[in-house]
């Protein structure tokens, strides 16, 4: 009877840690979303960039061959005013006539606790490529996978803002949020 019980109870913590598992491998651009806030001459702005294409990887149980990669189209930036689009796309700044994409290649997932990963990669932004890691939280919502994260990125290690804009004008910090929406699969 006894070993009866223990193939029952095997069974059922095997079914159970399958049930858990999740795997996300499609992106859902249009439900997804990037955003950024800095600070103005002491007024907290906000914007977006409207499009980018992301792949995505991910299966809860094998984190070592997950993957992601982010390309931001920056031309789509809406910083809240055409002045400042404009401004944004020009050399001192994006320089999108030259570098017209941001991109994000994920290099290691780690998870932190449940739900929560930490995310190495390599950001290229205007021809400049740096280590990054940022914190993710997947909220798994009725077979759908929310993954939500948050980078400070510091502009002037990637070249952002030269020139008059090189001072204090415009924040050093920018604030960069992200949902990513996938569902499961």
């Amino acid at each position: 009877m006894s070993m009866r019980l223990l193939l029952v109870t095997a069974l059922y913590l095997y079914a159970s840690t399958v049930a858990q598992a999740a795997e996300y491998t499609r992106v859902n651009t249009s439900a997804s979303q990037i955003s950024f806030t800095y600070q103005q001459m002491g007024s907290r702005m906000y914007g977006t960039f409207g499009k980018f294409e992301a792949m995505l990887d991910f299966d809860t149980d094998n984190l070592a061959n997950a993957r992601t990669t982010l390309h931001i189209d920056l031309s789509s930036i809406d910083a809240g005013s055409e002045d400042a689009n404009a401004e944004l796309l020009n050399q001192a700044w994006f320089n999108t006539e030259k570098f017209p994409l941001a991109v994000f290649e994920s290099r290691r997932f780690t998870q932190v606790s449940e739900h929560l990963y930490q995310v190495a990669g390599q950001l290229t932004l205007k021809g400049i490529t740096r280590e990054v890691e940022v914190p993710v939280q997947l909220k798994p919502d009725n077979a759908i996978g929310i993954f939500d994260g948050e980078l400070v990125l510091n502009r002037e290690a990637f070249g952002l803002g030269a020139g008059e804009w090189a001072d204090s004008v415009v924040s050093r910090d920018i604030n960069i949020k992200f949902r990513v929406v996938a569902p499961q699969q």
